[in-house]
């Protein structure tokens, strides 16, 4: 039985990574989309916003420096979402709907799922590091291997919140407008662009909005396990979010209630 749980998890993983890099457009998009952050934006905000020493940092950075671990987590963010987005065309084509009729449980599927996404947003994340370090950009090459954890972690969050969304959209054409209703506010309102102080400055209010967002946390844990710490507000936070993003999307996919809007007759 461990044997077929494992075929099946190798199954999905190996197609979801073919399905990635078949799509050539999908993974340029994946990377120009943060290097142009890195690159255009941050040489206008440079100047803009000066950096005070903050952990998990001992000296004064650049802000290109400082931007790369949210530029990571924008990463995941966004293939979370696209990933979730391949679930509701899935579930159009019927293929989501044989995939849940075999023995395995239903979790167990969503789960293989979840890992194939974020093994995708990892590729994504090391290619990413690897073009910022050919760019000059300074990180410490031991953080490469301590970050992955936090990308495990924050890609199995940010997917479970694109599984959320996929399990509740009825049709594709309305997908696009949620996804980007969720990825912007998330993003901006995070300590991805910006430290948090700055935002405090500006508002109180948006302040402890971006406390209480989860990709915040999300991002922090990535920044500190970079420069080989640890965060235990942002791992308590991340974990906590991961577990309550995960269950309600496990929930909407639940056997007695069958795939929302997929239309076939519940497993029991």
């Amino acid at each position: 039985m461990n044997r077929i749980w494992l075929l099946c998890l190798q199954g999905i993983l190996v197609r979801e990574t073919m399905r990635f890099f078949q799509q050539r457009e999908r993974f340029f998009a994946a990377l120009v989309r943060p290097l142009v952050w890195l690159v255009v934006f941050a040489a206008g905000f440079r100047a803009a916003l000066g950096l005070s020493i903050i952990e998990p940092y001992e000296t004064y950075i650049v802000y290109e420096v400082y931007i790369v671990p949210g530029l990571c987590g924008m990463i995941q963010l966004f293939n979370g979402m696209q990933s979730s987005l391949s679930m509701v065309y899935d579930r159009e084509m019927g293929s989501m709907r044989m995939l849940m009729t075999t023995p395995l449980p239903r979790w167990y599927l969503l789960l293989c799922r979840l890992l194939a996404s974020t093994f995708v947003s990892i590729l994504q994340v090391y290619a990413f590091l690897i073009i910022a370090l050919l760019f000059g950009i300074d990180l410490p090459i031991p953080g490469l291997l301590t970050i992955f954890p936090a990308l495990v972690l924050g890609g199995l969050m940010l997917g479970s919140l694109g599984l959320l969304l996929a399990a509740t959209i009825r049709q594709l054409e309305n997908f696009a407008g949620i996804m980007n209703f969720v990825i912007f506010p998330m993003f901006f309102l995070s300590s991805a662009l910006y430290p948090l102080w700055k935002m405090e400055e500006s508002s109180e209010t948006l302040y402890w909005i971006c406390q209480i967002n989860p990709f915040t946390h999300v991002v922090e844990l990535i920044r500190h396990a970079l420069y080989l710490q640890s965060n235990g507000p942002a791992l308590g936070w991340s974990v906590l979010a991961l577990a309550l993003v995960s269950a309600a999307a496990l929930y909407v996919y639940s056997p007695s209630r069958g795939l929302k809007g997929g239309g076939g007759p519940p497993r029991g």
